[in-house]
């Protein structure tokens, strides 16, 4: 499968099976469309003689044959006919997602959580509980030594004290069962203090800071339940954390929404406040909401990332770079296989646990009844859900199948799936229209990079 664009000057071709990318002249790119379309290299040279030189013609063509014959180019599909094989895989859990807290002091507009009550009650975790998802962790990790450990709300730091005494239990279980536990913690800063900032920079290995861009953005989607912004609290927290971790190991974090089509603005100012690592995220949520996301908003948002991009290159090459989550890409190297395939592993090797040990395939899906797995005191009980997510893969997805961005969204979030869709095998329009979108916009920033070396 070949992809081909043009993005901001930059002649694209995407061989979709291997991974190449190709930065070509216009010849070479036209030589590739049509031969692309099942046309022969005569036929190729018939359609394009009046527009290049037989010379050149040929010297395109030559250059096709070789791409092809080394690999990088018209490569078929080997991947089908391993996932067979993965299928087959014993699977094991490596990472949960620890609802330390179903509450929050915040009242954002967009919150999938309900305010932290995710169609349930308002709770915080204990201790208790949270140990037995430890212990299951640890004792469904088979011989994986590293794991991963979320702390989730709501908003985790309104139960800190169990925050606390669970990384500690996890570090005492390390030594005695050879593990490592990787510790994350998200965030709305409404209670960070230096005492957390300590604590988190001494144990945890990333943090998560939600804050959305610009104040009037952020003060409108993120108040306070009794309407006042809570920007201006969280601000000068956000900047002397992240400068106390040497802008490492963070990301401020942002969704935007139908408010701010011009979200751009949002990563930037964000940029401009000295952060270094960024995500602004476009929500999710169906239509009927006023905020939603809609297909006749696809076109400003396109026009969004391709500024964004192109102010990238242009910072990056004046020493002002900054990483967007988005735009993030390793053309040599990534996932391996097997998770480009599958993607998150949300109902196998990844799991939601909610405040009293409820297991769930993420916390997307937390307090959706017929996704209810099992619990921290009995462990899986429904395997038919751990089977169904084990076999959902790109090419479960008939939608996936034809899609050149595939192998690097690796068939899209299940949840926003089953929200639109009833089932995790189809996947969310719109949020496929804006994956292919950043997947181009990542590999030509790549390519504008790569020229200047």
């Amino acid at each position: 499968m070949i992809h081909q664009y043009r993005n901001n000057g930059y002649n694209i071709v995407l061989d979709v099976n291997s991974g190449a990318v190709h930065v070509v002249d216009d010849l070479v790119y036209d030589v590739i469309e049509l031969l692309d379309a099942g046309k022969t290299e005569g036929e190729v040279k018939e359609l394009l003689q009046e527009k290049y030189k037989a010379a050149d013609l040929e010297e395109a063509l030559e250059e096709c044959r070789q791409l092809k014959e080394d690999g990088v180019l018209f490569t078929e599909d080997i991947y089908e006919n391993a996932i067979m094989d993965f299928k087959a895989r014993p699977t094991v859990v490596k990472a949960l997602c620890l609802h330390i807290a179903h509450d929050c002091n915040l009242a954002c507009r967009y919150c999938f959580a309900e305010e932290g009550e995710y169609h349930g009650r308002r709770a915080l975790m204990s201790f208790e509980v949270g140990k037995k998802a430890l212990d299951f962790l640890i004792a469904n990790s088979g011989n994986r030594r590293n794991l991963e450990v979320d702390f989730f709300g709501g908003e985790p730091l309104m139960n800190w004290q169990v925050v606390k005494d669970l990384v500690a239990y996890g570090r005492e279980q390390e030594k005695l069962h050879n593990k490592k536990f990787r510790f994350t913690l998200t965030t709305n800063g409404v209670l960070l203090n230096d005492e957390v900032m300590e604590f988190c920079n001494r144990e945890m290995a990333n943090v998560v800071l939600s804050i959305d861009g610009r104040k009037e953005v952020h003060d409108y989607m993120r108040p306070f339940r009794a309407g006042k912004g809570s920007y201006d609290l969280i601000l000068p927290k956000f900047q002397k954390f992240a400068d106390s971790r040497e802008q490492k190991n963070y990301y401020v974090r942002g969704t935007f929404t139908r408010s701010n089509l011009d979200f751009s603005e949002d990563v930037l100012h964000l940029a401009d406040l000295g952060f270094k690592q960024i995500s602004v995220e476009p929500v999710v949520a169906q239509e009927s909401e006023d905020y939603a996301l809609r297909e006749e908003d696809l076109p400003k948002i396109f026009e969004e990332y391709d500024k964004l991009a192109r102010e990238m290159v242009r910072r990056e090459k004046e020493g002002k770079g900054f990483t967007f989550f988005h735009f993030m890409m390793d053309l040599t190297g990534g996932p391996c296989v097997y998770k480009r395939l599958s993607g998150c592993g949300s109902g196998t090797e990844y799991l939601a646990v909610t405040p009293w040990g409820d297991f769930y395939p993420c916390h997307q899906f937390v307090g959706q009844e017929e996704y209810l797995m099992g619990n921290v005191y009995e462990g899986i009980k429904r395997t038919d859900i751990v089977d169904e997510f084990k076999c959902c893969n790109v090419y479960t997805k008939e939608k996936c199948r034809s899609c050149f961005a595939r192998f690097y969204c690796s068939g899209g979030c299940a949840a926003n799936s089953y929200n639109f869709h009833g089932t995790i095998q189809d996947a969310y329009d719109v949020g496929c229209e804006l994956q292919r979108k950043r997947v181009e916009c990542a590999i030509m920033i790549k390519a504008a990079l790569a020229a200047e070396e």
